[in-house]
């Protein structure tokens, strides 16, 4: 993997269930692997999510995630490295140099 990312494993047991903490999920895409998981809103509605989905479980208003079958689930997210210079915390343009480019002060024609 590239050294501007970080990938980590998160198993859910089964039948076990996951508070949902939203900034452990912060900038990441997660695909499923090995089964389903069951993500449960703080309304209680419930969405399952098979081998092979791919999610953004950022900002979601989750309230736990749920392994509802007879084995193990795996997710796997993968997430920018916060030094990466297109992570969300990385200053921008700007910030860093104070000062802006010629050709971005001049009008479109």
């Amino acid at each position: 993997m590239s050294a501007g990312f970080r990938r980590r494993e998160v198993i859910l047991a089964c039948g076990e269930v996951r508070d949902y903490d939203a900034a452990a999920w912060h900038d990441a895409i997660v695909r499923v692997r090995g089964a389903e998981v069951e993500l449960e809103t703080v309304d209680g509605v419930r969405r399952r999510f098979g081998h092979g989905a791919v999610l953004c479980l950022a900002g979601l208003p989750l309230r736990v995630l749920r392994n509802p079958g007879p084995r193990p689930v795996t997710l796997i997210a993968v997430s920018r490295n916060r030094t990466d210079s297109f992570s969300s915390e990385a200053p921008s343009y700007h910030q860093e140099h104070d000062t802006v480019p010629e050709a971005e002060k001049q009008p479109c024609p």
